[in-house]
């Protein structure tokens, strides 16, 4: 069955006012980016999941002591993403929450059939263009550009494991 892959929507957008928050909180609710999978012959929604973390500012807002707030996306959209024979790989889109709390973005690999995360990488800077991968001597690799900010563009390279 054909599949197709949706980014967005980006739901930082609400009549074309930004940020509309009441105390510092998003009035919209999440989650506020979202990837999807369609069934392209039938038009059904597969899967959908958020993409990304839930934004400190929101994870650690007072408001919300003691509530579980599970990942809620973050707005924006990726600039890109690479749809393999059973992957989609994909970036957070600008500089959001990692799990060593260093500043910088996260690259995630999903199942394409079930949305289900089999990988994640931490990247310095939000990622700029289309990921791209090329095979030289047998070995399959991935390169995605990232920047922003104070941080300089840059290619980033990665080895897929055997």
């Amino acid at each position: 069955m054909p599949h197709g892959i949706c980014l967005g929507p980006d739901r930082s957008l609400f009549g074309g006012v930004r940020d509309v928050s009441v105390r510092g909180l998003p009035l919209l609710k999440p989650p506020y980016g979202t990837i999807a999978a369609f069934d392209l012959t039938r038009g059904d929604k597969l899967w959908e999941i958020p993409n990304g973390e839930t934004p400190a500012a929101i994870k650690n807002h007072p408001a919300l002591a003691g509530v579980t707030v599970g990942r809620t996306g973050r707005a924006g959209q990726p600039p890109g993403a690479l749809a393999t024979k059973t992957l989609l790989i994909v970036a957070e889109p600008g500089y959001g929450p990692t799990p060593n709390g260093v500043r910088g973005s996260m690259l995630r690999a999903y199942d394409k059939r079930t949305g289900r995360e089999v990988a994640a990488l931490q990247v310095p800077a939000p990622q700029t263009g289309s990921p791209m991968t090329y095979q030289l001597n047998g070995r399959q690799y991935l390169v995605i550009a990232v920047g922003g900010g104070a941080y300089p563009g840059e290619l980033i390279a990665y080895r897929v494991p055997e």
